[in-house]
């Protein structure tokens, strides 16, 4: 377990690296214009967390996020001790990733953000966004299929819902600690968390329902190929 959450730990942090670092150095190259910095941070995070599952499923099932673990819990896929270690883990890494990315941009190492993202369309968003990251993660059939369809939802949701997708309590709580693009206030934490575990559990419901439906399918039914 030590190895399975050192794993989750360093690509928690990893991945926070890259969202906030990339952020940081799209302000600064795109001269005020907001659409570059925002596709520039969307680019750097989905490669850099498709390289992540492949590099780490093998070993943790790259799950970087409390609200994968709490799924894969719900559905009996690891057990309740495991994911414990791994939420603290994917906390403590994404908090360790906001430290290095502004180590990287000689930054002072933690800031309080006065990012504000709030309101219902935020809200609402990263229900959507989460939801939809729990049906894709779990309906892939294998990490190498997870490690595009994973970072193709969150590069889509990056620009169709209001909040950029974070989709992430750990990653939400590491980009409180930085007063950059990525950045969210820390008064702003609280109600994203609810509306990532309230995404997480409308997915479990649409994943519960794909299986049932799934299970009554007769067995002689072929599929339409047209």
């Amino acid at each position: 377990m030590k190895r399975e959450a050192f794993a989750e730990f360093l690509g928690a942090l990893l991945l926070a690296a890259a969202v906030i670092g990339s952020g940081i150095m799209g302000e600064r190259l795109a001269a005020g214009n907001a659409a570059v910095v925002l596709l520039a941070n969307t680019a750097a995070t989905v490669t850099i967390l498709g390289v992540l599952i492949a590099l780490f499923a093998p070993i943790s099932g790259a799950h970087f996020n409390p609200v994968v673990t709490l799924a894969a819990r719900a559905q009996g896929s690891i057990g309740s001790g495991k994911a414990v270690a791994f939420i603290a883990a994917q906390i403590l890494g994404c908090c360790a990733g906001a430290v290095l990315a502004h180590l990287m941009f000689e930054l002072p190492p933690i800031q309080a953000s006065l990012h504000a993202r709030t309101g219902l369309a935020q809200w609402i968003a990263e229900m959507v966004a989460t939801a939809g990251l729990i049906l894709v993660a779990f309906t892939s059939p294998t990490a190498k299929e997870a490690a595009w369809r994973v970072p193709a939802w969150i590069a889509g949701a990056h620009w169709f819902t209001a909040s950029t997708s974070f989709a992430n309590p750990a990653i939400t709580v590491g980009r409180s600690l930085s007063d950059t693009f990525s950045g969210i206030r820390p008064q702003d934490v609280t109600a994203f968390v609810i509306a990532q575990l309230a995404g997480m559990v409308v997915g479990l419901v649409a994943l519960r329902v794909f299986a049932v439906r799934g299970r009554e399918t007769p067995v002689e039914e072929k599929p339409c190929r047209t």
